[in-house]
């Protein structure tokens, strides 16, 4: 039963595939004009949040998450979350307009986040997330996921050395934000439960599905840097006095 419903969950996959497949939209980090994050808050979150006396991560140092991803990263934990900001605002442009990056060791072991924006620092929307892998069945700590084309608008998509890309056209409409002028990206752990007093859910209201639980000091999403691919461009006035 449980292989037609993975096989099921499949069928309807429809978002872009693994790194080297045809469709794949990943950044590499390596690519030309990156900007990166300048500097980092954490919030960081519960190793267990099912056993809050394990206290939490402790894979924290905000340093590792500034500039280019190099494999040195933030562990979230549980829950946890990192607010994000840069030299120059972010501004919509063609296609995407930032990525996010983790250091996932492969194209399956995978790890995801919400990413999150905001034009003040103060009112932070997020993007509209899907997962369609299935939530019959934990993914445990050691488990793959089964197909990253069920996956679209979170973080973590793909292995590290590679960002899932955002682009800020989605959140046009949003109230309260200026998706010119971006100062704030946030990134919030899922979790991973399908246990639903743990749980966190995508935009349609679905259970998300990730590895779970991982009672280690660097559990949870691990955020190795985000780029920027559209920076606004301010121009510096200059006065002059007679």
């Amino acid at each position: 039963m449980l292989a037609l419903v993975l096989c099921i969950a499949s069928m309807h996959a429809q978002f872009p595939d693994r790194v080297g497949m045809p469709d794949c939209d990943a950044i590499p980090a390596d690519q030309i004009g990156l900007k990166w994050g300048v500097s980092c808050a954490i919030s960081p979150g519960f190793i267990s949040i099912a056993d809050p006396s394990k206290g939490i991560v402790s894979v924290d140092d905000a340093t590792f998450a500034i500039g280019p991803a190099d494999n040195e990263v933030v562990s979230l934990g549980d829950g946890g979350s990192v607010t994000m900001t840069f030299q120059q605002p972010i501004t919509d442009g063609p296609g995407a307009d930032f990525a996010v990056f983790e250091n996932a060791f492969d194209d399956y072991f995978l790890e995801f986040a919400f990413v999150e924006v905001s034009s003040d620092g103060q009112t932070f929307i997020r993007f509209p997330a899907i997962s369609l892998t299935q939530t019959i069945q934990q993914i445990g700590p050691f488990m793959r996921i089964p197909d990253v084309r069920a996956i679209h608008n979170l973080a973590g998509k793909y292995r590290g050395g590679y960002g899932t890309p955002f682009d800020l056209a989605q959140l046009k409409d949003s109230i309260g934000l200026d998706i010119n002028s971006i100062t704030h990206v946030r990134i919030v752990d899922v979790i991973g439960s399908i246990d639903t007093r743990y749980a966190r859910r995508d935009s349609r209201g679905m259970m998300i599905n990730d590895p779970w639980p991982t009672p280690f000091s660097s559990c949870g999403f691990d955020l190795d840097g985000i780029a920027v691919i559209n920076e606004k461009h301010i121009m510096k006035q200059e006065m002059s006095f007679a």
